[in-house]
């Protein structure tokens, strides 16, 4: 019998992504950090627009949009001279738009929500040393006081960062190198003109070269910008290395930190506007290196986030690919502690996440050294893959097949939202997204005709007990189709959106799995597929 269910070690955005799903859901969990409190450093700012559709399903969406500020594009500036501005312009289909938050506004939001869910972090507690068993996982906890803690869990999930205790404890490799670039931080207000939610490039080239770069990125303030630039040789850390050998992110405590004058003296050099800067909050030095694991866990054990992957902040990928990993990884999780876990669920978070890690650190390097400006693909795509909304799992081996839909989304794409829902007793219309708010996974059957409505209900309670219960089913119906009768909820597709972004055909089932992806679409509805699908996924 484990002390524990889950014990997550590190409470960054990442951990505390799978430690809110993991609580929402029953999970019993302990969630560990080195740290005595949160770092007030704005390490990670760039929210992307698939992130908040994550904390939208996380019921975290409102205190976001509160929190953070829009992100609107880039203004670039080679030599002196202004360029084409890049506008981070999405279809109007797409529900959020880019934002910009300091991590350490992003955390409190997260452990927020954590507690809301009945969970806590014990700070100022690290996980030393792990062993594990086909049975459960025995961790090692050193504590606040000095002493020490032994435990059992049935899963870890190290979210620890570069340095991860549990990627060492697991043998991973962690492949890859460390970049000559080092740069330094700092958070400052400015005095400029520029517009309002843009970031700034500014950069010195001779011969087709980089030599001098300065990056601004908004931050909620007036005038307040992360700014990073290149190290001047006082500050620098070059031929340091780790314990570890592992090279990257902010410098610690060890060694001088840039102060205002530092920053100051860049801004002479690159800035468009003759500007001043003021209110220094923090800085430090950043090293950066790209490597990847060779899986994403073995056993009982699993890594997420820096743990996985580390790669240039170019286009704020890092921390939103790590949520995106935590949320990946929480459902299936739990539903091995419910003892719902189909063959393989747990395998699919390497073989799902595991690509996309790697597709990450191959784009972000590309663009680190050429910008984002010169990827190949037409704008729209480039924004989409930007805002991480062309990430799927196409060909996995938990989502139905591909070619089973007519005309919209396929199975392992991204679930895209919709509007113009209407309930019988509301008088107005709600949002796909904010039906499939905190749930399970959910069977959305669209019938654009009565005689389909018997058939549904026959689907819904066939998946129902193929799912062990841990299913919503709601049903959708074109606007003209009454219900007398139906013992389903079922909303009407008032706009004719739902078919439109979905290519849904009468008598059609459509999975929608917790991570916000579909798991696969069948007709007829009450067909052997669905309920087969699921008894695979959750287990018989």
């Amino acid at each position: 019998m484990a002390d524990v269910d889950v014990l997550i070690a590190g409470a960054g955005p990442v951990g505390l992504t799978a430690a809110s799903e993991l609580c929402r859901r029953g999970v019993a969990c302990r969630v560990v950090d080195r740290l005595p409190e949160r770092l007030p450093f704005a390490r990670a700012v760039g929210v992307q627009p698939r992130t908040l559709e994550i904390w939208d399903r996380m019921g975290m969406i409102r205190e976001a949009l509160e929190t953070a500020v829009p992100l609107k594009g880039q203004l670039l500036y080679v030599n002196g001279e202004e360029g084409p501005r890049i506008d981070l312009a999405l279809p109007p289909e797409v529900p959020y738009r880019f934002a910009a938050l300091p991590q350490y506004e992003t955390e409190r939001l997260l452990e927020d929500l954590l507690r809301r869910c009945g969970g806590e972090v014990e700070r100022g507690t690290a996980l030393v040393a792990f062993a594990q068993d086909p049975h459960v996982v025995r961790a090692v906890l050193s504590l606040p006081t000095g002493g020490t803690e032994e435990l059992t869990a049935r899963y870890l999930i190290g979210c620890d960062g570069a340095h991860s205790v549990v990627r060492k404890g697991l043998g991973l490799s962690f492949e890859g190198a460390a970049l000559p670039e080092e740069y330094m931080l700092g958070d400052v207000e400015v005095d400029w003109d520029l517009p309002a939610g843009y970031a700034v490039r500014s950069s010195h080239v001779v011969d087709g070269l980089t030599d001098d770069l300065l990056v601004c990125i908004p931050l909620p303030g007036d005038h307040r910008y992360r700014m990073s630039m290149a190290t001047p040789p006082e500050l620098s850390r070059a031929g340091q290395k780790d314990a570890d050998g592992v090279t990257h992110g902010l410098s610690g405590e060890q060694g001088p930190v840039p102060g205002l004058e530092h920053i100051q003296a860049v801004l002479d050099r690159l800035s468009p506007r003759p500007t001043t800067a003021t209110s220094l909050r923090w800085s430090s030095v950043f090293r950066i290196s790209h490597r990847i694991v060779d899986r994403y866990g073995h056993g009982r054990v699993f890594v997420a986030g820096d743990a996985a992957h580390i790669h240039p902040p170019t286009g704020a990928q890092g921390m939103n690919t790590g949520v995106q990993d935590a949320y990946n990884l929480a459902w299936k999780v739990a539903a091995a502690v419910r003892g719902h876990a189909g063959a393989g669920l747990l395998e699919s978070y390497d073989a799902e996440r595991r690509p996309i890690g790697e597709e990450v650190v191959d784009r972000t390097l590309r663009h680190a050294r050429s910008g984002i400006q010169a990827d190949p693909d037409d704008p729209v795509t480039t924004m989409l893959r930007e805002a991480q909304l062309l990430l799927g799992y196409r060909g996995s081996a938990i989502v139905g097949p591909v070619g089973s839909a007519r005309d919209g989304p396929e199975p392992g794409d991204r679930a895209p939202d919709c509007g113009g829902l209407l309930y019988a007793l509301r008088a107005f219309p709600v949002r796909l997204f904010s039906l499939l708010r905190e749930r399970e996974h959910t069977l959305l059957l669209y019938a654009d005709h009565e005689d389909q409505l018997a058939s549904s209900d026959r689907a819904a309670a066939a998946a129902v007990r193929a799912a062990h219960g841990m299913l919503n089913v709601c049903a959708v119906l074109a606007p003209r189709v009454s219900a007398p009768g139906l013992s389903l909820p079922a909303v009407h597709d008032g706009l004719d959106e739902f078919r439109r972004a979905y290519g849904a055909r009468g008598g059609e089932a459509v999975l929608v799995r917790p991570d916000g992806y579909l798991g696969l679409r069948a007709v007829p509805a009450d067909g052997p597929e669905v309920p087969a699908h699921l008894a695979m996924l959750l287990g018989t």
